[in-house]
C-alpha cells in the first residue's frame, strides 16, 4: 500500500490473507467467522489505521467521504463560530461539506467525536485539542493520508500541522498599553483549566509585559474562571483587595463579559479593562471595549488551505502558522491610572 494512501477494506483483506467478505463479516459482526481469523483481522485494522465507511458499506472498496470533520470545544463561542465560517469558505470551493461537533473540552468526548467523524471517513480533520488528550491514535490515519490540523492549540503525540493565535505577543502588547495609561496594579482573569494552551500563553505575554516595565508579578492579582458568570465572581474578589487593581486584562472573550458586567454592577467604570478576543457589541459598551483581536476567520482560512494542501499531495514537514492579532482601541484600555 501506498504510504499516502488511506486503507481500504482490500488491504486489510490482503494484509490478513482472507477475502473481503470476510473482513466485512468480521467489522459488520455478520455471518460465521473463526476466532482466530477474527483476531487477525482485528489486528489488521488496528495496524493500518483502516476505519469503516459508514456512509457506504454497500461497496466493496470504500473511498473518502466529501466531508471535512471539525471538533471544537464550544459551539456556542462565537470565536468558532468564526473559526467554522473561515473553514467553511475555503472547503466548499473544492465541494467538501464541513461537518462540527463539540467535545465541551473533554478528551473523551473528543476522541469518540473524532472516531465517528474517521468512520465516515471524512476527507479533512480538523481539531481545537482538549486539554489532557493525547492524539497519537491518530497517527495511523495520518500515516495514511488523511490530512489532520490543530486549531488554536497544539496537540499532543501527533506531530502534525497547527494554526494558532500570536498569543503571547498578543497578551504582551495589551497589557503593555495598559502601563502606557499610568498602570501598576494590573489584574488579569483568564480561564480554566489553568494549563489550557491559550491561556498559559496570554499570561506569560502579561508577565512578559509587567517585567518589561520593571512591575513585579503578585499573584494575588491573577484570578481564574470556567464561564462568564465566575468570570464576574473573580473581577469581584480582585476588586475587594486591599490593595486592588486599577486595570484588568481578560484573558478571552468569555472573561471579558464577566468583567464588564461586575464593573457595571459596582459601578466601577474607572477600572481600565483589555480584552483578548474581541466581544459581539463591543463598541456599543460605555466605554467601549478596547481588545486584542484575533482574526478567527484568517485561522480557519489558513486550517482549511493548510488541509487541501496536504489533501492534493504536499508531503513537507509539519509546520505551525501563527496568524497575528492586533489593538483596537475603544476607549475602555485608555482610562488612565487614578493619581496617588
Amino acid at each position: 500500500m501506498a504510504a499516502n494512501r488511506r486503507p481500504t477494506l482490500a488491504d486489510v483483506a490482503r494484509e490478513v490473507g482472507v477475502s473481503a467478505k470476510t473482513v466485512s463479516r468480521v467489522l459488520n459482526e455478520d455471518g460465521p467467522v473463526s476466532a482466530q481469523t477474527r483476531e487477525q483481522v482485528l489486528a489488521a485494522v488496528a495496524q493500518l489505521g483502516f476505519q469503516p465507511n459508514l456512509m457506504a458499506r454497500n461497496m466493496r472498496v470504500g473511498g473518502p467521504d466529501t466531508t471535512v470533520g471539525l471538533v471544537v470545544p464550544d459551539l456556542g463561542n462565537p470565536f468558532f463560530g468564526a473559526v467554522a465560517r473561515g473553514i467553511e469558505d475555503s472547503v466548499r470551493e473544492r465541494g467538501l461539506t464541513l461537518l462540527m461537533g463539540s467535545s465541551a473540552d473533554d478528551p473523551d468526548r473528543e476522541r469518540s467525536l473524532t472516531a465517528k467523524f474517521l468512520a465516515r471517513r471524512v476527507s479533512i480533520l480538523i481539531v481545537v485539542p482538549s486539554v489532557g488528550a493525547d492524539h497519537a491514535h491518530l497517527r495511523a490515519q495520518r500515516t495514511a493520508g488523511l490530512p489532520v490540523v490543530f486549531l488554536d492549540r497544539p496537540g499532543v503525540g501527533l506531530t502534525t500541522d497547527s494554526i494558532v493565535s500570536s498569543n503571547r505577543a498578543g497578551a504582551q502588547d495589551g497589557v503593555t498599553h495598559l502601563i502606557a495609561h499610568g498602570h501598576r496594579r494590573i489584574g488579569f482573569v483568564g480561564d480554566l483549566p489553568a494549563k489550557l494552551y491559550t491561556r498559559r500563553e496570554r499570561l506569560a505575554g502579561y508577565r512578559a509585559a509587567l517585567g518589561e516595565a520593571g512591575i513585579p508579578h503578585d499573584p494575588a492579582l491573577v484570578a481564574d474562571a470556567h464561564d462568564q458568570r465566575g468570570a464576574e465572581a473573580a473581577t469581584a474578589r480582585l476588586l475587594e483587595l486591599p490593595d486592588p487593581p486599577t486595570a484588568l486584562f481578560a484573558g478571552n472573550n468569555i472573561m471579558a463579559l464577566g468583567i464588564v458586567a461586575e464593573l457595571a454592577r459596582s459601578k466601577r467604570k474607572e477600572v481600565a479593562v483589555v480584552a483578548f478576543d474581541d466581544v459581539s457589541l463591543a463598541e456599543a459598551l460605555e466605554p467601549a471595549l478596547t481588545v486584542v483581536a484575533q482574526d478567527p476567520e484568517e485561522i480557519g482560512r489558513a486550517a482549511a488551505t493548510t488541509a487541501l494542501a496536504r489533501l492534493d499531495g504536499d508531503r513537507s514537514r509539519a509546520r505551525t502558522l501563527t496568524v497575528p492579532t492586533r489593538l483596537i482601541v475603544r476607549g475602555s484600555g485608555e482610562q488612565p491610572a487614578p493619581t496617588p
